[in-house]
Order: C-alpha cells, then structure tokens, then sequence
C-alpha cells in the first residue's frame, strides 16, 4: 500500500513530470455531465460487477482526440491501449467521424435485405485487402460472433466437429470460442465439447522455447491422440493480445498449416486483435507465410462502432446456402461506411508504414528499459502491437502482478494509459492508435522508467 506521504510526492513530481507530454494543439469543450463518483455509483447498482474499471481511482474519460483522451477536468492522457487494440485510426478522426455523420443523416439502418451501397462498398474493399481467394464477406458485430460464424463454418465445410485451438489464446465469451479459449479465468462452467488446445509456442515461457518445429510436432500428435485424426479447424492468433502479447515461435504457424490440411482441417486466423495494419503488416499472419482459409476480424475494423467480419472462400462460403443464416445488425450502414473510412484513412494517413516504423522504435526503447530494470523479464510484439512482462525473479519468471498494477496507477498519474493482460496479469499491453509518434514513444518510455524507479 501506497502512504499517503508517497501519494503527495508522486502527485507533486507527477505536475512537474507532465511538462514532457508532447505538444498537442485541441483542448476540450468544458465538461458538464455527472461526476466520476456519480457515474460509479450507477455502475455499481445498474451494471454487472463483472465489468470493473481500470485503477484504483477509475478515469472518468469525456473526451479523444487521435491519441490522447481527456478526463473530466480536461488533463489530457496519451492513449497506449486504445480502447484494448480498437481505435486504430486514432479517437475521433475527422475522416471516420465525417462520412458516419452524413451517413446517420441521410439513412441509419435500411437492413441488408434491401440494396445499400454501404455494405457492398466496404465489402469489395476489405476483400481487396486480402490474399488468394479470400473475398466473401460475412458481417458481424463483435469478433465473438465472428469466430463462432467461422468455426461454424469449418464444422459444416469439413464434416468434422473437433477444433484446436492454442493455449493461452483468446477467441471469444460465446459457446464455442469460449471453448477455444486457452485460458480457465475466461471459461464458464458449460459443456464446450470438441475442443482441444495444443501447447502454447511461446518463445519466453513455452517448453520449447522458440522452436516452432517442436510445438508442431505436438500439434501432430494432439490430433493423432487426442481426435479421430481428423479436424474441422485450427484457429490461431498469430499474436495473442489478451493472453499477453505473445508472438508465435518462428516457424510454427508454416509447420502447423501443413499438419492441418493433412488432418482436412481449415486454417483459421484470428485477426481481432492483430489485424488493419497494427503490427506493421495489414495482419497478423503475413509474417508467417500463410494463407489462412477464413479470417475473422473485429476491434480496428470500425474503430469504435460494433463491427465484426469474416472472409473466407467463395467454395467454403457456400456452405451457409444449406439453410438460413442472417445477421440483423451485420453490415449495418452506419458501421460499414466506418469500416470503409477506416481503409481509406489507414491508407491516407500511412498508417501501416508508421505502426512499423514507431512500434520498431518503441520495441528498441522497451529493450533498453529492459537492461536498466532487472523487472522486465519480457519485451516482445510487432509494430504498435507490444508487450512488456514484469517479472520479480528473472531466472525463475515469478509473475510480478502486484507490482504491474502499482507501475500501471503511477503511469496514468503521470498521463499515460496502458493495458494489461496475460494468464498472470502481470503484462503491460501497449496497443496505441496507429497515429502514435516517436515523440509519444519517447514519453510513455519516460513515463515507465520514472514509475519503475520509484517502486
């Protein structure tokens, strides 16, 4: 526990630490809504306790802009999460929020059953974005619904039932991705049949280290022992985003896809997380050499409004023909013409070439905070997608998960937010808008260093 003399120390090095925010030039209307404690006591007594706040001190966020949010009293915080790997384009964009207004005005929600140009426009622009023969899209509303669409899809294209998926992955809170799901804090007790979890090729705490090789060794044997030899699906993150920012050992996913389609499974990507260009690549699964035979994708495709999409195969597609499937929300017009604003925005502003270039030169800051504290135990990620375990023993990698949520409350007195994640809790997510600076980078790194310094 922190004392309140330490309290006032930091608040008071934190007014003279805030001088480093980078310049910005917006400042928020004045705020006249209801109190944080207002807002917190209806949380409690209306909402589910299931859904907590971050800090000790929850953030009453008012107001974004590209970056950088505002809290109620208008002190601006640089945004390392972005509403957990959401808001790609940056908050507010005048290009996303222009093209969804005029859309609201002129129609809000026509249903798909009439035509729109919304929902066919996006459609063949995302498709376009895709490799190989990936261009029939299916549109959701959250990346829940997407992955239970797509395994669903490989059950009904294969004629199989069992899926496997990788430890510590995360594919949803629905039947069957909660199924998928690796990780026992996200699994309810319900019957979740059919569901098999190969060994996590993670290069830092995995049994292999970084020999992918190996893990898809165990992959073969999982479906040799474990089912019939026979799978509908393998459904992957080619970086896990809740379980930890954990990159896939070399080699494994090129492996595994030639194991799968021995095994007459389908190659499923999960691009929730990863995908419209947050690593530096437009998805995740471009840096591993294959092409996946559906791809689900949610959070950055809309940033911000409810939207999910799956893009398979016109052959794998046909499948849903066999009987009546519609989504009513689903390429909704308002959320499509987002999600095209979005294409068109990551493509004007270059928002792929710059997550490469600031999340390189982010990662090489985080490495030399890792040399100067004996606590990161971890740096590792792609692009603006970045992870940083903290550990209080190195050789032995003790989960350092109280200390993560002491440095995550001094970061955001000091005006940084960034996530948190892995099995242990113990993972800073570092997740921003694309339209993140070395300028920002050079910030939250100043920000990290002076909390851990003061642990």
């Amino acid at each position: 526990m922190i004392s309140s003399t330490s309290s006032q120390t930091a608040t008071a090095s934190s007014d003279e630490f805030l001088g480093r925010l980078p310049p910005f030039e917006y400042t928020p209307p004045p705020y006249i809504g209801p109190s944080s404690d207002a807002i917190l006591n209806k949380r409690k007594e209306f909402l589910t306790s299931t859904m907590p706040c971050l800090y000790k001190n929850p953030l009453n966020i008012v107001d974004g802009k590209m970056q950088y949010l505002f809290d109620e009293s208008g002190r601006r915080y640089l945004d390392a999460f972005a509403g957990i790997a959401v808001v790609n384009c940056g908050h507010c964009h005048p290009d996303v929020v222009k093209p969804v207004i005029d859309q609201i005005r002129r129609l809000q929600h026509p249903t798909p059953l009439y035509l729109n140009h919304a929902i066919a426009d996006f459609s063949e622009a995302l498709a376009s974005k895709l490799p190989g023969d990936l261009k029939v899209v299916f549109f959701t509303n959250s990346g829940t619904e997407a992955n239970e669409l797509a395994l669903m899809m490989a059950k009904l294209y294969t004629g199989y039932q069992d899926i496997v998926s990788i430890r510590n992955g995360y594919h949803g809170n629905a039947a069957g991705t909660m199924g998928a799901t690796g990780q026992s804090m996200w699994k309810f007790n319900v019957v979740q049949t059919g569901m098999h979890h190969a060994l996590n090729p993670d290069p830092y705490r995995g049994v292999f280290g970084s020999d992918g090789e190996k893990y898809a060794r165990e992959l073969h044997d999982l479906i040799q022992y474990g089912t019939t030899g026979h799978i509908a699906g393998f459904v992957f993150e080619a970086i896990q985003g809740v379980g930890g920012i954990v990159e896939l050992a070399p080699g494994y996913l090129s492996a595994a896809y030639d194991i799968v389609k021995k095994a007459g499974g389908l190659f499923i990507a999960d691009e929730v997380q990863s995908g419209f260009a947050r690593t530096g690549d437009f998805w995740g699964f471009e840096a591993h050499n294959v092409v996946p035979d559906i791809v689900t994708m949610a959070k950055g495709i809309g940033n911000g409004f409810p939207l999910g999409a799956v893009v398979t195969t016109p052959e794998i597609a046909r499948v849903l023909t066999r009987r009546c499937y519609f989504n009513t929300f689903g390429g909704n017009a308002v959320a499509t013409t987002a999600g095209l604003a979005v294409l068109n925005v990551i493509e004007k502003d270059k928002l792929q070439e710059n997550a490469s270039m600031v999340g390189t030169y982010l990662k090489g800051r985080l490495n030399q905070l890792k040399e100067k504290h004996e606590i990161i135990g971890d740096v590792r990620g792609r692009g603006l997608m970045l992870g940083v375990e903290l550990v209080s023993d190195r050789k032995l990698k003790a989960p350092a998960t109280a200390e993560t949520l002491h440095i995550m409350d001094q970061m955001k007195e000091l005006g940084v937010l960034v996530g948190k994640g892995g099995y242990f809790g113990n993972v800073f997510r570092i997740t921003p808008p694309l339209c993140f600076t070395k300028d920002d980078a050079d910030y939250l790194i100043q920000a990290m260093d002076y909390s851990i310094s003061k642990m």
